[in-house]
């Protein structure tokens, strides 16, 4: 029998997205201006082109910070995936495809936590952990749809 690792989780959440492929890729690959659509990336400080340092808090009283950097950018294919380091440690991937006129974006994480405290909340948590990832992606869908009736970013 093989033990469960509490601090591990996968996550999947499907986007469908009034808005063309292009343009759906182009925003979701604009990380650093993440928070000005997607309320609970508070912060995106980049490192370098490919690097950057992420401040990420939902509902319950934590940030998370980590250090995510693209592994794969294939527009053709339309996947943009990361790796991540700090708080969580793992992996995120956008899948894009077209659904008429409409994007349908899937996510996909599969993480560690790392951070002390919510390692030794991993089990009496764990409900209340996904529940606010949950309430991050529906916000997250929101805010990408309404940036995209918007149009694009505007320059600093």
């Amino acid at each position: 029998m093989t033990r469960k690792d509490w601090t591990h989780y996968r996550f999947r959440s499907l986007w469908s997205i009034a808005a063309p492929l292009d343009d759906v890729y182009e925003a979701l690959a604009d990380a650093e201006h993440y928070p000005e659509w997607w309320p609970q990336v508070r912060e995106v400080t980049p490192i370098d082109e490919r690097t950057g340092l992420l401040r990420i808090r939902s509902v319950l009283p934590y940030d998370l910070v980590l250090t995510a950097r693209e592994t794969r950018r294939d527009p053709a294919a339309g996947v943009l995936e990361i790796a991540m380091t700090g708080d969580v440690d793992g992996w995120a991937r956008w899948t894009l495809t077209s659904d008429g006129p409409a994007t349908r974006a899937m996510y996909d994480q599969e993480v560690r936590v790392t951070k002390p405290l919510l390692r030794r909340l991993a089990v009496p948590g764990r409900p209340a952990f996904r529940a606010n990832h949950a309430l991050m992606m529906r916000a997250g869908r929101r805010g990408l749809a309404g940036r995209l009736r918007r149009g694009p970013a505007r320059e600093p």
